[in-house]
């Protein structure tokens, strides 16, 4: 008999548990869809020729993997950057967070003018090309 209730309080213990890490992970999946993205401006580098292009991104999180594998799988559309990401490979180049528009609320034609003008200030600050292709 004591046997039999310990195994019982045990299944009651391990479903409470169970319910406890469900609840943690909706609150923590719930927290993951509010978050808004960081936006703003990133440049990539090649440290063997000193190019340098900037870009906007509505995504920096997501940005530098996108950027990345894009150019590791050959289709970036930015032909020099995809020629010099071939000749000099991916430990010859930078990626750097250079400006984050901050978090208000703004339309999306709104949020698209304001990433493309902060993009031409950064631009004409490094004197450097685009990204985008």
């Amino acid at each position: 008999p004591v046997l039999l209730r310990r195994r019982l309080f045990d299944r009651r213990r391990v479903r409470s548990e169970t319910a406890m890490r469900t609840d943690q992970r909706h609150a923590l999946v719930r927290e993951h869809k509010e978050k808004k993205p960081r936006r703003g401006v990133y440049d990539e580098s090649c440290d063997a020729t000193g190019d340098v292009w900037v870009s906007a991104s509505p995504n920096l999180d997501a940005q530098q993997n996108s950027l990345f594998f894009q150019l590791r799988s050959g289709g970036y559309p930015n032909r020099t950057l995809q020629e010099a990401w071939k000749t000099h490979g991916d430990g010859a180049f930078t990626y750097e967070e250079l400006a984050e528009l901050s978090n208000e609320a703004r339309s999306d034609y709104a949020l698209k003018a304001d990433l493309k003008a902060l993009e031409a200030e950064w631009r004409d600050k490094l004197g450097v090309k685009a990204v985008s292709g």
